[in-house]
């Protein structure tokens, strides 16, 4: 449940990066292709960003924590990337990290403002 429910913010946050920034990130699919989407970029994350973190984690406590934006932002683009491979991904426009930053802003914040309200449900506990 808990995996389904991560899947669908992330689905939730995807979609909307992409609707808020239709000049910035080009894509033509529908929501089939943003659930897709939003499979890779859980598992992007779920795999790169640990190693990601452990290899650049004195660059995190140099900048204060600010280089894990580009961390996100790198990996929000490799998202996009992966997901043209399999017919299903966004195109960056120029300058490609600035958008992509952009897009990983807002995914970012949506994520978190739907785990906040759905915390109860990711931690697996009832509400009585």
């Amino acid at each position: 449940m808990k995996f389904i429910l991560r899947w669908g913010i992330n689905a939730v946050a995807l979609y909307v990066a992409i609707i808020a920034l239709p000049g910035r990130i080009l894509y033509a699919g529908n929501w089939v292709d943003i659930l897709w989407l939003a499979l890779i970029f859980g598992l992007v994350n779920a795999f790169l960003k640990p190693p990601a973190k452990a290899l650049s984690c004195l660059l995190i406590v140099l900048t204060l924590g600010l280089f894990t934006l580009v961390i996100n932002t790198l990996l929000f683009a490799l998202t996009g990337w992966i997901g043209i491979q399999f017919n299903v991904g966004f195109t960056l426009a120029e300058p490609w990290f600035w958008n992509a930053f952009l897009g990983s802003l807002i995914t970012t914040a949506i994520s978190v403002v739907l785990s906040y309200f759905l915390k109860s449900e990711l931690k697996g506990r009832r509400k009585k």
